[in-house]
């Protein structure tokens, strides 16, 4: 559990440290193309006074430096229009139309959508004369608008790069992490195979030696059930043919099994159809999930309670419930109970529940989840089987 939450705080830290520079390169370009814009602001109020003095030169004007300024402006799209709005001249900016007329009109609408914005420039002619005067209308130059629109495109090349990564490490990881339970398991199942062979011999010979005696056909059962185990254990990793099986013969098994090696105060309840489900499956590792459900649920109770299977069947579905009367999961550990690793108990790895996801999900197609828990009541698991032909 501990290491779950590890791994969650550093998930947390990642994502606010991404936030973090993420906000601080906006904030940083913010400033840099506000600059800019005052700049081009300051540019545009010394082109607007070079247009009045070109508009009250007579003849001992000089203009050279009034042209100079005008000509210089190759960036910054500007519309000049007088009082009544009409269009004097415009400079820089891409007018759609296929005569004159056309553009001039293209010009008028943009020069009206600029004075709406309030991004214009009134020079008075004569101060005298109140209506005697022109608007400089400008707009941003391409420059700028390509600015404020970079930090956006880089943050979402940048997001795109660490999904991207992050989905590549997932991968990764879990690609390691089925290496290293079919590892596990075949080994496991290796190192099981030749006790449990002197096992079974042993059985065979007290058979012959104590043949009334009651206790040598459960020690014979046990064996037997290490002898299942191994098998599972084997199969991890490979893909074993599901085949047509009874469910009801299945689940009555498991809860047979949990019964006779569970607290007397756990009771086991039933709630089965009275027609038989026949579901493609693997029986054996399909019973693992059923028993690692149930000692789940006995170790949730500690001891004392009751474990309620419910089986129902639907026309695309079969849908199985484990529901226990034990402590129940906080919220905040649902999502983490299939973890590898994630555990409650003091003692245990945390690979129960892991590897009934794994053998539902990956080797029967179905689903399992938490369909509630209420922390002093109980937990639900339910297992969702589609049927298939």
């Amino acid at each position: 559990m501990q290491w779950t939450d590890r791994i969650r705080q550093v998930k947390i830290i990642l994502v606010l440290a991404a936030i973090i520079i993420a906000v601080a390169s906006l904030i940083v370009s913010n400033n840099l193309v506000k600059k800019l814009a005052d700049e081009e602001h300051n540019k545009m109020e010394v082109w607007a006074e070079a247009m009045r003095s070109l508009n009250k030169a007579d003849e001992n004007t000089d203009l050279n430096l009034v042209l100079k300024v005008i000509n210089e402006n190759n960036t910054i799209p500007v519309i000049v229009t007088d009082s009544k709005r009409n269009v004097q001249i415009y400079r820089n900016v891409n007018l759609k139309g296929v005569n004159y007329e056309d553009s001039l009109k293209n010009a008028g609408s943009i020069s009206e959508k600029l004075l709406n914005e309030g991004k214009f420039i009134r020079i008075y002619l004569d101060d005298s004369l109140k209506n005697d005067y022109i608007n400089v209308c400008y707009d941003d130059s391409v420059i700028l608008k390509r600015l404020s629109t970079y930090p956006y495109i880089q943050l979402g090349v940048v997001m795109l790069f660490v999904v991207v990564a992050i989905f590549a490490l997932l991968t990764s990881k879990k690609a390691e992490q089925n290496k290293v339970w079919v590892g596990l398991s075949k080994e496991t199942a290796h190192q099981l195979g030749t006790p449990i062979s002197s096992l079974m011999a042993w059985t065979e010979i007290l058979k012959e030696n104590y043949p009334d005696d009651e206790l040598i056909p459960e020690m014979d059962k046990d064996v037997k059930r290490l002898e299942l185990i191994a098998e599972r254990f084997s199969k991890i990793g490979s893909l074993p043919e599901p085949v047509p099986s009874s469910l009801m013969d299945v689940m009555t098994h498991v809860i047979d099994y949990m019964d006779r090696r569970t607290s007397s105060k756990v009771t086991f309840i039933k709630e089965f159809p009275e027609n038989d489900i026949t579901v493609r499956i693997n029986s054996s590792l399909f019973e693992w999930v059923i028993e690692n459900l149930c000692k789940n649920a006995v170790d949730a109770m500690e001891g004392c309670g009751t474990i309620t299977l419910h089986v129902e069947e639907t026309a695309s579905r079969v849908i199985i419930e484990v529901t226990d009367t034990g402590k129940g999961i906080k919220k905040k550990n649902i999502r983490n109970v299939f973890k590898p690793g994630f555990t409650t108990k003091k003692r245990g790895w945390g690979l129960g529940l892991s590897l009934a996801k794994r053998i539902v999900e990956e080797y029967h197609k179905g689903r399992i989840f938490v369909k509630n828990s209420e922390i002093g009541k109980g937990t639900t698991f339910r297992i969702e089987l589609t049927k298939r032909a």
